[in-house]
C-alpha cells in the first residue's frame, strides 16, 4: 500500500522559514516525479514544486522561485521542500504527490502551514 506523509507544517511569521518532508513507502518511486502542491483558504489546489528522482530536474511554480527549493533523498525514500521567505499568501494545506508517469496518482494527506503577517 502506497503512502505519502507530509510532516513540517505549522505557524511562522512572514520572512520566516519552514521545511516539509513527505515520507513515501509502500513501493519503489524510482523514476517517478515527486511533487508538491497547495491549496490556500477558499481555491484551487495548485502546482508548487516536482523534482524528478531519476534525472534530479527540478521545476517551480514562479510564485515560489527563488523563495523554495525541493529535493529528495532517495535512500531515505523521503523529499523535501524548504520554504524561505515565507509569506502570508503562503497559507495553505501542503501535499505530496507522486507520479509514475504522465499523472500523479498518489497523495498524501496534507500539512497545515499559516504564515502570520
Amino acid at each position: 500500500q502506497v503512502q505519502l506523509v507530509e510532516s513540517g507544517g505549522g505557524l511562522v511569521q512572514a520572512g520566516g522559514s519552514l521545511r516539509l518532508s513527505c515520507a513515501a513507502s509502500g513501493r519503489s518511486f524510482t523514476g517517478y516525479t515527486m511533487g508538491w502542491f497547495r491549496q490556500p483558504p477558499g481555491k484551487e489546489r495548485e502546482f508548487v514544486a516536482a523534482i524528478s528522482r531519476s534525472g534530479g530536474g527540478t521545476s517551480y511554480a514562479d510564485s515560489v522561485k527563488g523563495r523554495f527549493t525541493i529535493s529528495s533523498d532517495n535512500a531515505k525514500n523521503t523529499v523535501y521542500l524548504q520554504m524561505n521567505s515565507l509569506k502570508p499568501e503562503d497559507t495553505a494545506v501542503y501535499y505530496c504527490a507522486a507520479r509514475p508517469y504522465d499523472q500523479y496518482n498518489y497523495w498524501g494527506r496534507g500539512t497545515q502551514v499559516t504564515v502570520s503577517s
